[in-house]
């Protein structure tokens, strides 16, 4: 079941987030570290109804966040469509337990349909330069690779970002 995330779900979403990023920085990938996400990033999300839980059986399978708020690091990216009515993915996360079994197809069926019911006219994201792995999941998705951004609080290298039309 996919629902909006509750202020006492934080910290076991915070265990989450921490043991995705412990989990990639095993395999080399320096993507999330003690900076991001922050436990404050994530109640942010919580108390604005932007973040969203994936549960089976009362178990924390994933989260992702959902926003119209475009970031100050996506203004200079020259974007498929006009920057007016897009929906943001930003924190998508599998438990490491739990990766590998489609989960991430789910998050993101459930963001697409919620876009395309809502009416908004593409979903943008980014993803990490050294993930290739996610980088293949979103283009099998269709979603088209576009320029690329720096997020010095997480990694010296760039970030990808992803725009889908709807």
């Amino acid at each position: 079941m996919i629902q909006k995330a509750k202020l006492l779900e934080l910290p076991e979403i915070h265990n989450l987030t921490k043991a995705c990023g412990q989990y990639l920085a095993a395999q080399g990938i320096f993507q999330w570290n003690e900076h991001y996400p922050s436990e404050s990033v994530l109640k942010a999300d919580v108390e604005r109804g932007e973040l969203f839980v994936y549960k089976e059986q009362e178990n924390l399978i994933g989260i992702m966040a959902l926003t119209t708020i475009m970031d100050p690091e996506y203004a200079s990216v020259s974007w498929l469509s006009p920057s007016e009515n897009n929906l943001y993915v930003h924190r998508l996360a599998i438990a490491p337990e739990h990766q590998g079994k489609g989960h991430a197809r789910k998050l993101m069926a459930f963001a697409e349909t919620y876009a395309r019911e809502s009416r908004f006219s593409s979903i943008r994201l980014d993803t990490f330069s050294q993930n290739k792995k996610n980088q293949n999941f979103y283009e099998k998705r269709g979603y088209s690779k576009l320029e690329e951004i720096f997020l010095p609080l997480q990694s010296e290298h760039p970030f990808y970002c992803y725009e889908l039309l709807l």
